[in-house]
């Protein structure tokens, strides 16, 4: 084997390590497009539930104007909310609201006793959870993912194909600890 076949040979390896790493890269992506697709999934579950709490607390506390349009304006941020980054601000901010609303609902012992309200903060919590799990996952799958891109020699290809690091779903600390309270 001549100076020819040992070049085609190392071009050949070359060329299967390149579609090798190219391959390895998409399927890395496409599970972090996966897994954010699994927190927006409970985010609309989350949002499709607050209305239902809206209009259930107002039927007990309806001079609660103010907590009203805060939570329904948080809700309409976190809906338009694009990015992680701008996603996790808008929920962090749509726990707050929600805070201040479960903070009327406890002057209101109707309401705290109300079949239908229970069961809207048992849907809720249980939502909340599965927001963190999602969250959980997803932000591990990133950092494979942007793990992947940075190491030598994948960089290369990254850089080659245009591959771009992912965002973490970063909750605030104190946040992501204390999920709104909803239990009476």
């Amino acid at each position: 084997m001549g100076y020819l076949g040992w070049s085609l040979i190392i071009i050949g390896i070359l060329v299967l390590w390149l579609i090798f790493t190219f391959n390895r890269l998409v399927v890395l992506r496409n599970r972090v497009r996966e897994a954010w697709s699994d927190i927006e999934v409970q985010l609309k579950r989350r949002h499709n539930l607050i209305p239902n709490l809206v209009e259930t607390v107002k039927g007990y506390a309806a001079h609660e104007k103010g907590v009203f349009e805060k939570v329904t304006e948080a809700r309409s941020k976190a809906l338009q909310a694009q990015t992680p980054k701008e996603k996790g601000e808008a929920e962090n901010f749509l726990s707050q609201t929600l805070k201040s609303l479960f903070a009327v609902a406890e002057d209101y012992p109707d309401l705290k006793a109300s079949q239908n309200f229970l069961e809207l903060q048992r849907e809720l919590r249980d939502t909340e959870d599965k927001i963190q799990s999602a969250r959980r996952f997803y932000n591990s799958v990133v950092m494979d993912y942007n793990n992947a891109l940075q190491v030598f020699p994948n960089s290369l290809v990254a850089k080659l194909f245009n591959f771009k690091p992912e965002e973490f779903f970063e909750l605030e600390e104190e946040k992501a600890k204390e999920v709104p309270k909803v239990s009476f």
